[in-house]
């Protein structure tokens, strides 16, 4: 694969989609030659089988999904999602701008519903066509900062998964934090999201700037 492949990850009301919007609107403007897209999980862009599972995934529906059941849909929303979209435009030698990818089911699935790391890494590698983020950034914002930005900001669509409680968003953090510190890859960097959103903001397009020259 010739493309980039560039994740964006972190802790609920962290901010991150809001810096991934802005850096996909202002590196488009900066690199008119290179080819940008954009996209998120669970479900994807322009994907009707991966969106419906992400419409189960994220009801606010009384009824409960069982966290074996949870973690295979997730698997299954991404291995249509890497089919159709991410895989085709790595290929085609496009950077792809992804909101969440493996490392949340990592940490929300393996970590936060206790059904193990090595178990959720064995669904999603079967899942993930071999397609592993180049560049991964996490934004991180502890748990309690993150559950007052997602009751103050109205216009953002709260799911069944931010309605979880405060114990599960310290999970969750903790996660993370596990991730960061034992990565031996070299592709994720910590972020800190505490910080004001224009701040955050040139942090990550200068990283993800210093990848594409």
């Amino acid at each position: 694969m010739s493309g980039l492949f560039i994740t964006f990850e972190g802790p609920d009301g962290s901010g991150k989609s809001s810096i991934l919007k802005k850096v996909y609107e202002q590196i488009n403007i900066d690199f008119p030659n290179k080819q940008f897209v954009i996209t998120r999980e669970p479900g994807g862009t322009n994907n009707k089988i991966a969106e419906d599972i992400r419409n189960i995934l994220l009801n606010k529906m009384e009824y409960k999904i069982d966290y074996h059941a949870e973690a295979l849909l997730f698997a299954a929303s991404r291995a249509q999602h890497v089919h159709d979209f991410i895989q085709p435009n790595l290929e085609s030698g496009n950077v792809v701008l992804c909101d969440r990818y493996i490392d949340s089911s990592i940490v929300y699935q393996g970590f936060g519903r206790k059904l193990g790391v090595d178990n959720i890494w064995k669904i999603n590698e079967f899942a993930m066509h071999g397609v592993i983020p180049h560049l991964t950034l996490i934004l991180m914002v502890s748990p309690e900062v993150g559950l007052v930005r997602i009751n103050a900001n109205a216009s953002r669509e709260v799911n069944r998964m931010d309605k979880e409680k405060l114990e599960m968003h310290k999970q969750v953090y903790d996660a993370y934090r596990y991730i960061i510190d034992n990565d031996t890859t070299n592709r994720i960097v910590e972020i800190d999201a505490s910080k004001t959103f224009d701040e955050v903001y040139e942090e990550v397009y200068n990283i993800i700037k210093s990848k594409i020259i």
